[in-house]
């Protein structure tokens, strides 16, 4: 990878500050959000391309922290790593980052090294991750930045949860197909739907407890989970 120029004059580790993010933490975020940006301009990591932009990012993997529980992290379809790593960072937790592309695994590992963080990453779909016995029902947070939908996501993170794990689910705006669906997919997965959060405007957090084993299953094979999503009718 080309070197890249010097990203900012301390503006990322500033608007961090400023949103009273204790000093220390906000340098270690401010560090993996320059790392970020810097490779974000050779390839795609992530949709923040200045360091507002990024820093709104970081301060949204944030309001995860009340609902991590203990045990490691696992981040599911990590891309640039976020919400995994500053998770990890903030809270000083192993972190199992899965990202079938090999770009963006191959950044995520430099990061760990770089920044000191503890963790693995697995360039593996997760519907292939969560079927080896190294990492199903290990885990006591997952979470996921996906698109897809809530049961698609909740399908692809439960598996590697151990029991009484959380995963947690930041969403936009959801419909109440959509919440019906994953409040009906998560016992089916060996979870159940414990609290819907609200963050910023239309934006929250589901909330699914790991109560009894996944069936071996799930997640079903690769792509399926998003072609046809548990409970969800399209």
């Amino acid at each position: 990878m080309p070197a890249s120029p010097p990203l900012s004059d301390g503006a990322l580790l500033g608007l961090l500050k400023a949103a009273e993010v204790e000093a220390g933490l906000a340098e270690r975020l401010a560090t993996y959000g320059e790392l970020l940006l810097a490779a974000n301009r050779t390839f795609n990591l992530t949709g923040a391309r200045d360091v507002r932009a990024l820093a709104e990012h970081l301060l949204d993997a944030l309001t995860l922290l009340a609902d991590i529980t203990d045990g490691a992290l696992v981040d599911v379809g990590a891309g640039g790593g976020l919400p995994g790593i500053p998770l990890a960072i903030a809270t000083g937790r192993e972190v199992l980052l899965v990202e079938a592309t090999a770009k963006k695994a191959a950044f995520l590992t430099r990061a760990l090294t770089e920044l000191g963080v503890a963790g693995e990453v697995v360039a593996q779909r997760a519907e292939v991750a969560a079927h080896d016995s190294r990492y199903r029902e290990r885990f006591g947070t997952a979470t996921a930045r996906a698109v897809a939908s809530a049961p698609t996501v909740a399908e692809l993170t439960v598996p590697f949860l151990r029991i009484g794990g959380r995963a947690l689910l930041q969403r936009g705006a959801l419909d109440d197909a959509e919440r019906q669906a994953v409040a009906d997919a998560a016992p089916m997965l060996g979870a159940r739907l414990v609290a819907e959060r609200l963050v910023n405007g239309a934006r929250r957090v589901l909330i699914l407890e790991k109560v009894a084993p996944t069936p071996q299953r799930f997640p079903r094979r690769s792509g399926v989970p998003e072609k046809r999503p548990l409970c969800l009718s399209r």
